[in-house]
């Protein structure tokens, strides 16, 4: 699995391949933060030093000295998700509080502050030359999530089928309400700050895996990217392994809310698959109706409204996702997902998003500190 960093877990299985079940693996970047102020602190190399020796080939540095990230081992069962996703935070938190530090699941950092270098690496260092101030405040938190396809010419495929519903998904996901000490007034300020890089952006309509590969051509031409790494695109295909990535999303503040999405993901491209099989078209949805959608979605969360791309009408960010779900019934039931989407749906809908539990904390006490405490009781599990 690729990220920012060009670091590649390992390859989804091709073992599930024969049963029509689709392989599924997580990514998560995580923020660390002075325990005491909340401030993000340039500590990754002090962590990555504590962590385990048995757990280093799944912990990564991210870009800035106040990331860091996992990669979970693909699978298809669910189960094996939550059981490395658990694993990997415990130990991750584990290791920041050895380093004098804590680990946060969030978008970005609530509270003001210096922002972090970037992390020594010539590439890096490129982007950086290149495109001077984008380096996006404390540091910009996302999950990724790796679904299996059998071919690029498929894979280009499921990416039209999934376009349109990526704005709800990133509304599902919003956890980044705060930053530089304030309430941004957007329920992921992550996904405005990303925005920066000209490379990030709904994936275009594409005609077919060479139209894919031309875009990258010129996008690297052109200077908006430095190599395929830099494709920010919503959903693409991985560089290396037969995947469809999907990079909408804040990172989930616990475990619970990572297996739901991961789990909502891999039904959308299954049944993307399903329909491409059976030559049913995409909807084609054009491209600045998809940009307010993913707008939207960052200012309102799953507690506003969201717009409806068969119409292009606001609704019930809820309402919207209820229908979703019950269309992507079929491949969830068909994983064995159905049941723990149902429960992880309804804690969901009790607690609120990421963004709506940060909130409600702020509420309550009026201190961002609160907020960083409840946040790192989360990711933690």
């Amino acid at each position: 699995m690729v990220s920012m960093t060009g670091q590649v877990a390992e390859a989804p299985s091709g073992a599930a391949a024969a049963t029509g079940l689709l392989t599924v693996g997580v990514e998560e970047e995580f923020l660390l933060v002075d325990p005491h102020t909340g401030a993000a602190v340039p500590a990754v190399d002090l962590v990555m030093e504590q962590v385990p020796a048995e757990l280093r080939g799944q912990v990564e540095r991210e870009f800035q000295t106040s990331q860091i990230e996992i990669g979970s081992p693909p699978g298809v069962e669910l189960s094996s998700i939550r059981h490395s996703l658990g694993v990997l935070r415990r130990a991750l938190a584990d290791a920041a509080e050895r380093a004098g530090v804590r680990l946060l699941a969030i978008g970005t950092g609530p509270v003001d502050g210096p922002v972090p270098p970037v992390v020594d690496k010539p590439r890096f260092d490129r982007m950086i030359e290149r495109f001077q101030l984008l380096v996006p405040g404390p540091g910009n938190n996302g999950m990724h999530v790796h679904v299996g396809v059998p071919d690029p010419e498929t894979g280009v495929q499921v990416l039209n089928h999934v376009r349109p519903w990526l704005p709800l998904l990133h509304a599902v996901t919003t956890n980044s309400p705060f930053a530089r000490g304030a309430d941004t007034g957007y329920a992921s300020w992550r996904s405005v700050e990303w925005e920066r890089w000209p490379s990030v952006a709904p994936t275009p309509w594409l005609e077919s895996h060479e139209h894919y590969q031309r875009l990258i051509r010129q996008l690297i031409s052109s200077g908006v990217m430095l190599d395929e790494g830099m494709l920010y695109w919503y959903a693409r295909l991985s560089a290396k392994y037969p995947t469809v990535e999907l990079r909408i999303g804040d990172v989930c503040p616990s475990v619970d809310d990572a297996v739901l999405v991961a789990a909502l993901v891999r039904a959308l491209v299954s049944t993307a698959m399903t329909d491409v099989e059976a030559g049913r078209p995409a909807l084609r949805t054009d491209h600045h109706l998809l940009v307010g959608a993913h707008w939207r979605a960052a200012h309102d969360g799953l507690e506003g409204e969201a717009v409806d791309v068969t119409t292009g009408d606001l609704s019930s960010a809820w309402e919207l996702l209820d229908r979703f779900v019950e269309r992507m019934r079929p491949a969830l039931e068909q994983h064995g997902d159905w049941a723990e989407v149902t429960d992880l749906l309804g804690g969901l809908r009790r607690h609120g998003s990421g963004a709506a539990r940060q909130r409600a904390v702020y509420a309550r006490t009026g201190r961002l500190t609160d907020v960083v405490q409840d946040v790192a009781r989360q990711t933690r599990g």
